[in-house]
């Protein structure tokens, strides 16, 4: 099997679960190590799906992650991930991936599956799926999760397939771009203000006295953003998580600016955005969390933060030439600070769910 795969003609095992998969003669769903660098071409064929399918759905504007970004989250001990790969003869045609976290929404899957476009119809995305949800089981998972996207005049091409699979709408997401150099002027008028918060601002080394703040601001993330319809429980941060976090991001490529905004009179942090930039993408910066704690709220912190972090991009890595980001669709405050800021919508995504029962 290329890149060093284990497969057999008519059954596989999977490493770690008891049961066989049978496939049919001319698919075969095979475990993929994507930490194994014996299976580096195959590796890479996989992640190659994920970006073949961005690349049908938006062309040259698709949001691809690198393989060692994937590698990177596949060494974190926050969850596990678990990987397979579809196979017809000699080619990889399709990719699914488990996350399921394990230091707080312990019911929790969340699936990443693309096929490639020439090969759907054969039964490979329902092979994929079958799959992942006999592992989601034996992890005992019963919140089952999975995201769709398309472009702006688009339709959702993975709506038909979802729906069938007892999949409902947890969540819709709107995709906007913000081009960049922006104007500096308009930007800095924005910073303006006089008050009791002030912005501070890093670029990749996050100082060691934020991490217990920031840790607090990244759990209220899961439970003071919008997440409408969706199962989900607050998470668990610490500043142990943040600092493993932020350095696995870093080492995968990955560069980081941040601005948060300090509440004088307390000396807390209050509130904080951050774009990524990665090596596969150096000209698009990815809009990350953005948070204001409910109780700093109508300062206009949101919009500060924002024009501050994309000033200090456009400093710090001039090559960028795009901002991307995606909001909530019911979250009208940040989109109406996204419109000030120049962010145009160009994708949507929608973020399906399936509640099975309880855990096994």
């Amino acid at each position: 099997m290329p890149g060093g795969a284990v497969r057999t003609n008519r059954w596989l095992r999977a490493p770690g679960l008891d049961r066989l998969v049978r496939v049919s003669d001319d698919l075969e769903i095979c475990p993929i190590d994507l930490l194994d660098r014996a299976q580096e071409d195959a590796a890479r064929d996989w992640i190659g799906v994920h970006a073949a399918v961005q690349r049908e759905l938006f062309g040259p504007t698709g949001s691809a992650w690198t393989l060692d970004e994937i590698r990177g989250f596949h060494r974190s001990p926050s969850g596990t991930r678990v990987a397979r790969a579809a196979w017809v003869g000699d080619r990889l045609v399709g990719a699914f991936e488990a996350r399921m976290p394990t230091t707080d929404n312990l019911d929790l899957a969340l699936f990443w599956l693309s096929v490639l476009p020439d090969h759907r119809g054969r039964g490979v995305g329902e092979a994929l799926l079958s799959e992942g949800e006999a592992i989601a089981r034996e992890h005992g998972r019963g919140t089952l999760m999975g995201e769709t996207e398309w472009a702006e005049g688009g339709v959702d091409l993975a709506e038909t397939f979802a729906a069938r699979h007892g999949y409902a709408v947890g969540q819709t997401m709107l995709r906007s771009a913000m081009s960049l150099p922006a104007d500096h002027d308009a930007l800095s008028a924005l910073l303006a203000v006089t008050d009791d918060y002030a912005v501070e601002t890093f670029v990749d080394a996050m100082p060691e006295e934020w991490l217990d703040d920031r840790a607090v601001l990244q759990q209220r993330m899961s439970t003071d953003a919008p997440a409408d319809d969706l199962a989900l429980e607050e998470e668990a941060w610490d500043a142990d998580r943040l600092r493993e976090t932020h350095a696995r991001t870093l080492a995968s490529g990955r560069r980081i600016v941040e601005s948060a905004a300090r509440h004088m009179p307390s000396g807390r942090l209050v509130a904080f955005t951050t774009i990524g930039v990665s090596a596969g993408s150096p000209d698009l910066g990815y809009q990350q969390d953005t948070l204001v704690l409910r109780e700093h709220r109508g300062h206009g912190l949101g919009l500060r933060l924002k024009a501050t972090n994309a000033l200090r991009l456009m400093d710090e890595i001039p090559e960028v030439s795009s901002i991307r980001t995606w909001n909530s669709a019911s979250n009208a405050h940040m989109l109406a600070v996204n419109r000030r800021l120049g962010y145009v919508v160009d994708g949507y995504s929608r973020e399906w769910q399936k509640v099975t029962g309880p855990a096994e």
